[in-house]
C-alpha cells in the first residue's frame, strides 16, 4: 500500500474524529422517568448538565418513601439519558470504527483507545 495514501487517509480520519468529538461536545440529550416527572440532561459526552424534579413527584405525607421514589426516578432518568448518549456516540463515532475496518488500522489492535464503544 502507498505510504502517502495511508498517511492521507489517517489525517482524514483524524479530522473526522475531531469533528465527531466536537459534535458530541455540543450535543445534549434528555432522559425522563415517571412520565416526565424527572428529567435529566446530559452532554453528548455523558456529563450530567441538569436535573429537574416536578413537585408532583414529592409526597409530603410520607417524606421517607417520597425521597426513595424521587431517588429511583432520578436514577431511571439518568439511565434513560445514558442510553441515548450511547446511541448518539455510536451514530457519531461508529462510522469511524467502520472506516478502520472494524478492527483498527493494519498492524494495530482493534478499537480506538479512549473512545467508549469502539
Amino acid at each position: 500500500m502507498d505510504m502517502q495514501a495511508l498517511l492521507q487517509q489517517a489525517q482524514q480520519m483524524q479530522q473526522q474524529l475531531v469533528e465527531a468529538q466536537e459534535a458530541l461536545e455540543e450535543a445534549e440529550v434528555e432522559g425522563t422517568s415517571g412520565g416526565g416527572l424527572v428529567k435529566v440532561k446530559l452532554s453528548g459526552r455523558g456529563q450530567v448538565e441538569d436535573i429537574t424534579v416536578d413537585a408532583q413527584a414529592i409526597d409530603t405525607a410520607d417524606a421517607e418513601e417520597s425521597a426513595q421514589t424521587v431517588a429511583d426516578l432520578v436514577l431511571a432518568a439518568i439511565r434513560d439519558a445514558e442510553a441515548q448518549v450511547e446511541q448518539l456516540q455510536q451514530e457519531k463515532m461508529g462510522p469511524l470504527a467502520e472506516g478502520l475496518g472494524g478492527g483498527g488500522m493494519p498492524g494495530m489492535p482493534g478499537g480506538m483507545p479512549g473512545i467508549p464503544g469502539l
